[in-house]
């Protein structure tokens, strides 16, 4: 078994479903040596609906092509500025149960906001994903990040997005995840430029670290 996590750079913007067919049939061909990877996508404009997804949440698409998925949740919106973080993960052979899998999402989105200076990065119960305060003093939350996972066989793919310096106003044309009114945002509306090469760097890092990490637990 590698210890080791590659990454994968795809071109972008690349389309919606080449990746995700790609991601299944990696999921479907991999051995019990396969090596995990992490694959860092920005995505043409696109509007994914889950597996639990409601027709009434997609409210006005316009141009933007919709595509039926086999993630978990609802509906959400992909574009330029945002970043995909696609986990293959072999959630079994590292022993990770679900929960504590999409814990470790946030918890690395989280402290990568942190990092870089976005403040108030934080969970909702209930509401998987990653949210901020909408401003200063603001108990209203704004989601920044979103999780879709899909677990088969004990192995992982699709992972987590989050929205770096994006045009947001396709999320209008939804309920984001499912709720009415939720706002969302970005780390530049956040006040915090930073290149999606660093943060996806910075994910790459702490999700291979943490993998490592429980590679080596499951094998003492």
């Amino acid at each position: 078994m590698s210890d080791s996590v590659r990454i994968k750079w795809f071109e972008r913007p690349s389309a919606y479903e080449p990746i995700w067919q790609a991601m299944r049939d990696f999921t479907e061909q991999r051995g019990p040596e396969t090596a995990d990877e992490i694959w860092l996508v920005e995505h043409t404009p696109v509007y994914t609906q889950g597996q639990a997804g409601k027709p009434e949440h997609l409210l006005n698409p316009g141009g933007i092509p919709v595509v039926q998925t086999d993630r978990g949740g609802q509906i959400t919106y992909h574009g330029p500025g945002q970043l995909m973080v696609y986990c293959l993960f072999d959630l079994r052979r590292v022993g990770l149960y679900v929960k504590e899998y999409v814990r470790l999402l946030e918890e690395a989105v989280i402290a990568c906001l942190t990092h870089f200076g976005v403040e108030g990065a934080c969970c909702k119960p209930g509401a998987p994903g990653v949210y901020v305060p909408q401003g200063v003093a603001s108990q209203e939350l704004a989601k920044i990040s979103a999780l879709g996972i899909k677990i088969r066989n004990g192995r992982s793919y699709h992972g987590l997005a989050l929205n770096i310096g994006m045009d947001l106003s396709p999320f209008s044309g939804i309920n984001p995840c499912g709720y009415e009114g939720l706002q969302t945002t970005d780390m530049r509306s956040q006040g915090v430029v930073v290149p999606m090469d660093e943060v996806a760097q910075y994910l790459y890092s702490y999700l291979s670290q943490a993998i490592a990490q429980r590679s080596q637990v499951a094998a003492a």
